[in-house]
């Protein structure tokens, strides 16, 4: 349990949805303890749980990829609600924080999730979580060679993004 916040950081990086995550991190946990017994003594727990749940993510990715789209009325209802309660409180924000909402978090996670799937989960596993290229290799089951080609590439492609970004936003002097 003691890697039961990383797994979900991790899960949420993935799904973009906290109940997903939820879902996606008890599933994990749930299959671990079934195949506990698979699991082999002095290796690396934490890249073994996160093997787990990649796989399960991948799973339930593809698995509702063949469903199609569902959507509840009253979800719709109160999502309109409270984007016209919003609008009507003329609530808003410090200008300090209009500031780091404009620039920082929003265009760097969009970056990352821009990135295609094959980049995206290398650079997340060994940017964010710190895990090596082995460990990263044995959790999405790819040789390492792939590894440092996907992480190559897609620390490139978000390089790029950022760049953009950071063009758009008048930070990086030459404006084009």
């Amino acid at each position: 349990m003691q890697y039961a916040p990383q797994l979900y950081s991790a899960a949420l990086r993935m799904t973009r949805n906290p109940a997903d995550a939820e879902d996606v991190v008890q599933e994990t946990f749930l299959k671990a303890y079934r195949a506990y017994a698979s699991y082999t003594e002095g290796t690396n727990l934490k890249a073994w749980l996160y093997r787990i749940l990649t796989n399960t993510y991948i799973n339930k990715y593809r698995k509702a990829q063949r469903r199609p789209s569902e959507v509840e009325l009253g979800e719709l209802q109160d999502l309109y609600l409270y984007k016209r309660l919003g609008e009507a409180s003329g609530a808003s924000q410090s200008a300090e924080a209009d500031m780091l909402d404009a620039f920082v978090d929003t265009d760097v996670i969009e970056a990352l999730e821009s990135l295609p799937e094959t980049f995206r989960f290398p650079v997340l596993l060994a940017d964010v979580d710190g895990f090596s290229y082995k460990e990263i290799a044995e959790m999405l089951d790819i040789p390492i060679g792939t590894v440092m080609s996907r992480l190559h590439r897609g620390r490139k492609a978000l390089q790029k993004k950022l760049w953009d970004v950071a063009q758009e936003h008048g930070i990086t002097g030459n404006q084009s």
